[in-house]
Formats: C-alpha cells, sequence, structure tokens
C-alpha cells in the first residue's frame, strides 16, 4: 500500500491521513456542541421575537410606552426633526460624514525574474488616502409621529452622497442617510420610550422584519466558519513536518 503522496512543497503520508480524520471528528463534535448552543439560543430569542406585539398606529405606540407593554414591531415613517447638511454639500440628511482624502504617491518593491534571473526595482503608484474625518447628525428624531433623541433608533448605514475636490490632491467624501425611512423597528416598550439603538429596518414592513429576525442565518454564518477553520487547520497540519507520527 502507497504509505506517502507528494503534492510538490509537501508529501502527505498515511499516517497524517489517519490523525487528520481524528482532528475532523473531533472538530466536528466541537463543532455540534456549539452549534447546539447556538440554536437554543436561536429557539429562545424566536419565542421572543414571536410573542412581540405588532404596532403601526401611533396612539397604540403611545399607549405601550405609557404601560411598560414589552418587546414589539411598530411600523411608521422614521425621519429627522433637525435635517443636517453641510453648506458646500446642500440638501438634508439625518446624518452626514465627510471623508478628507489626499492623492499620495507610495513606493513598493516589485521583484521580477528575468532569463532566471531575479530582478528588483522600486516602482511609484498614487492612492487617494483618509486623512480626516467628521461627522454631523440630527438631534432629534421622529418615528411614528413622536419624537426621540437621535441614538433611540439604529439609523440605516450612510451611502455615498458626493465628492468634491478641493485641489488636484485633495478632496472630500461625503456619505450619509436621507432625511426620512418608512420601515419597521423592533424595540422594547417601557418606561414612556423605546429602548436604546432598537434596531432598524428600512423598507421592511412588520412581517418581514419577523422573518429577518428568525431566520436563523447565525447557525449557518457559524458552519461556515467552522468549516473553514476545519479546513485552514488540516492544511496546517499536513504542512507541518510530523515525524514524530513515523517513530
Amino acid at each position: 500500500m502507497k504509505r506517502s503522496w507528494d503534492l510538490g512543497d509537501f508529501e502527505i503520508t498515511l499516517r497524517e491521513i489517519i490523525a487528520s480524520v481524528t482532528i475532523i471528528a473531533v472538530m466536528l463534535l466541537i463543532g455540534f456542541g456549539i452549534a447546539g448552543r447556538i440554536e437554543a439560543y436561536q429557539m429562545d430569542k424566536n419565542a421572543e421575537y414571536y410573542k412581540a406585539v405588532h404596532i403601526s398606529d401611533s396612539n397604540m405606540f403611545r399607549y405601550g410606552m405609557d404601560t411598560n407593554l414589552g418587546n414589539a414591531f411598530v411600523y411608521g415613517n422614521l425621519q429627522a426633526v433637525d435635517p443636517v447638511t453641510y453648506p458646500e454639500l446642500g440638501g438634508e440628511y439625518m446624518y452626514v460624514k465627510k471623508v478628507k482624502e489626499r492623492y499620495t504617491m507610495h513606493t513598493r518593491t516589485v521583484t521580477t525574474t528575468v532569463n532566471g534571473k531575479s530582478q528588483t526595482r522600486t516602482e511609484t503608484y498614487w492612492t487617494w488616502d483618509k486623512i480626516g474625518s467628521e461627522d454631523i447628525h440630527s438631534n432629534q428624531i421622529r418615528f411614528l409621529k413622536i419624537d426621540f433623541s437621535y441614538g433611540k433608533v439604529s439609523i440605516p448605514s450612510g451611502d455615498h452622497i458626493k465628492t468634491i475636490k478641493e485641489s488636484s490632491n485633495i478632496r472630500y467624501k461625503y456619505y450619509g442617510c436621507q432625511k426620512e425611512y418608512t420601515g419597521t423597528i423592533y424595540t422594547s416598550l417601557k418606561d414612556g420610550s423605546i429602548a436604546e439603538h432598537s434596531e432598524f429596518f428600512p423598507n421592511t414592513d412588520i412581517e418581514e422584519a419577523l422573518q429577518k429576525k428568525t431566520s436563523g442565518v447565525g447557525l449557518w454564518i457559524f458552519w461556515i466558519f467552522w468549516i473553514a477553520l476545519t479546513g485552514t487547520s488540516i492544511f496546517g497540519f499536513y504542512y507541518l513536518d510530523n515525524q514524530w507520527l513515523e517513530n
């Protein structure tokens, strides 16, 4: 029976293959244990999400906050009460980030092989590099006709709005959120308000938000990560000099 296989940079022996099967078995055993805990946690959270109240009326929203109604999916308009902008940008936004970039020259060493001989040279290249940033946002937001301080709702991530060049080597890139959205928040209604950083799903109704919260995507992400980690571990094991297995 063949006891080793030459794969160029390293050689795999039969004993290494047998040992790697053991490693895979152990990794899978640990993975199923972790996945079981993730699944149990997700089931508990799903029960919480399915029990949450569905609200799309301003009066019911206020009543729920005043009576400590608890977890809820609430559908409505989210808007900036006092929208912001930069003079040079114009428009109105809930949040704007201004990033300053400089066109900068860099050098790198490049090695090439010509007629079997290695030659090294220094190469220059240019990139726009971030050298500073600042941001502004509204102080108050309004959701379903009720005002809250900025930060009560996690606003959508900002999109690129505009790029303005100050000179040939300085420019400003602007990112921001529009001043109004329609969507659903998942939050806890208590003490006359909502939870800090309540999760917001733009352009999403309550049923769609519920589906997103109960999708179980976390378990899929874990298995993708765990399988990749297992594969990397096996490759690293093969790459090592495992002479101790042959003794």
